[in-house]
């Protein structure tokens, strides 16, 4: 199996200098491949090799970054030409390129910024010039919410998000998201689905930090159209999981009238890279149509003994007056790259209507094999 770092790579190379020969007849292939090439490539993950690529080929820039950017814009105009680089994940060295070498000159940048984002994102790029020129930057932001291209849209949005994944932090904004609004609120109603989604994600990180600002925002844009409901709704998930009261009552999601008949774990253990079942039965008790979702909840066992609760949705509609539902499930121990798994007691709950009920416990293994010690329990 290939690793993301191996996007870079001797084929990935040669097609960029390619592409830089194109452009200058005199760029030396050799020299740049070797100097891509050193003794410790092989020991770089992804982000290394990415910042490796972005000061190799500084070198073999015009001096000066005005004109070293003129000559990336020319290099991604190429790149367009030949239809081997647009989105593409290897070319997140050129936002590196501005963030490295461009923070102190902010017209260039900005510039430079919305140019390559058409050709791949600069939502990390940005966060640097975020923290350095505050509102400033917000300002230049808000205004890209308007841009014809979707692609600048999505960046005003997703570069502003207060808890952006792998980025760097911007304090301010997670302490105070007021500068974010006016940006999102440009966006609600988006026809990129792929900018909506942005808004969404941003909301909900709103959402972990100031839960009063989202219902507030939830109310304004209710109805506005089909589409800024299913923003809100995404953006809201963190709220609905966590059962605050105040959106669950938005949604109309009450707990009284419901009822967990049945909640069984069988068996009540499973091995690491296996599945765990269990089953549930519920009621509505009401005379009237009640809407239900319905989540569990797994208490993860840590390294350090204490538990790490996640929640996952299993469904959410209608049930008719007195409508009982059996539901079977199956949770995976799968091994992935973004959890730890650790053997010993775990806890698994159902949630109805953001009201916790029944926790059992089961027993995570190491091996299977171990699970054949555990029946004779």
């Amino acid at each position: 199996m290939s690793l993301l770092k191996d996007l870079y790579s001797i084929p990935f190379y040669d097609k960029l200098a390619d592409s830089l020969i194109q452009l200058n007849p005199e760029f030396n292939k050799t020299r740049f491949i070797k100097q891509i090439y050193t003794k410790d490539f092989q020991l770089m993950e992804l982000k290394q090799r990415m910042h490796h690529t972005t000061l190799v080929i500084h070198e073999f820039l015009p001096y000066g970054y005005p004109k070293a950017i003129q000559h990336l814009f020319s290099l991604i105009n190429q790149l367009r030409k030949t239809e081997s680089g647009e989105d593409k994940l290897a070319f997140i060295f050129l936002p590196d390129y501005i963030e490295t070498y461009g923070l102190e000159d902010y017209e260039t940048s900005i510039t430079a910024i919305e140019f390559v984002t058409q050709f791949i994102t600069c939502e990390f790029a940005v966060r640097p010039f975020l923290a350095k020129y505050g509102s400033q930057m917000m300002k230049q932001m808000e205004k890209w919410s308007l841009h014809e291209n979707y692609k600048v849209r999505r960046l005003a949005s997703e570069g502003s998000r207060s808890r952006l994944p792998w980025a760097m932090a911007v304090p301010g904004l997670k302490k105070d998201p007021s500068p974010i609004l006016p940006i999102l609120e440009n966006l609600k109603n988006d026809p990129s689905e792929w900018v909506r989604k942005s808004v969404a994600n941003n909301l909900n990180d709103i959402s972990k930090d100031h839960p009063e600002t989202i219902i507030t925002i939830a109310s304004r844009w209710k109805s506005f159209s089909k589409e800024t409901d299913a923003i809100i709704k995404h953006g809201c998930r963190s709220l609905l999981k966590q059962g605050y009261s105040k959106i669950l009552a938005y949604y109309g999601l009450e707990s009284t009238h419901l009822e967990l008949q049945h909640f069984e774990i069988q068996p009540p253990f499973t091995a690491i890279g296996d599945s765990l079942g269990f089953t549930i039965t519920v009621k509505n008790t009401a005379q009237t149509v009640q809407k239900i979702r319905l989540e569990y909840a797994v208490y993860y066992k840590r390294l350090n003994g204490q538990s790490s609760k996640k929640v996952f949705k299993i469904s959410e509609r209608d049930y008719q007056p007195n409508e009982t539902a059996v539901v079977n499930r199956k949770q995976s121990f799968k091994i992935i790259t973004t959890r730890k798994f650790y053997p010993g007691q775990h806890q698994l709950s159902i949630i109805l209507n953001g009201q916790e009920n029944e926790l059992k416990d089961f027993e995570l293994v190491s091996w299977p094999e171990n699970c054949s010690v555990l029946t004779n329990l």
